[in-house]
């Protein structure tokens, strides 16, 4: 009975190799500006990615480059001896949640207040393989 039970963790295990998470979190920028980095390298190949986010003029993109960078390092870990090139690996899900927000009142006229709200985010990053 316990053999069996390490072979199914032995081959869920192996099955998770080719699947890797990288997540920043609290990053103080508002959601909706990371969304417009995340959503043009969604579904991209890894080097691909890299390019678009080194040659992207937005502040996100920095953030989000070493995030993915991240990410490679972390399937380097899982899968020693493996050459990511060869690894035809993708970003198959990136996705942007909100964090914390900072309220802060600034003077308005009359005496009166107005709220700011300083925004941060959660950014989650899946590397897999490309299938076929």
């Amino acid at each position: 009975m316990g053999s069996r039970k390490q072979d199914s963790s032995i081959a869920r295990k192996e099955a998770n190799k080719d699947v890797v998470k990288a997540s920043l979190n609290n990053c103080p920028s508002s959601p909706r500006k990371m969304r417009l980095v995340a959503d043009i390298i969604r579904g991209e190949q890894v080097d691909k990615a890299l390019y678009i986010l080194k040659y992207s003029k937005k502040d996100a993109s920095n953030k989000l480059e070493k995030l993915l960078l991240s990410a490679m390092a972390n399937w380097q870990v899982k899968n020693e001896g493996a050459d990511i090139e060869e690894a035809n690996l993708i970003i198959k899900e990136i996705f942007v949640d909100s964090a914390r927000q900072l309220k802060r009142l600034r003077p308005a006229p009359q005496g009166r207040g107005y709220r700011i709200r300083k925004r941060s985010n959660h950014v989650t990053l899946i590397l897999g393989n490309k299938e076929n």
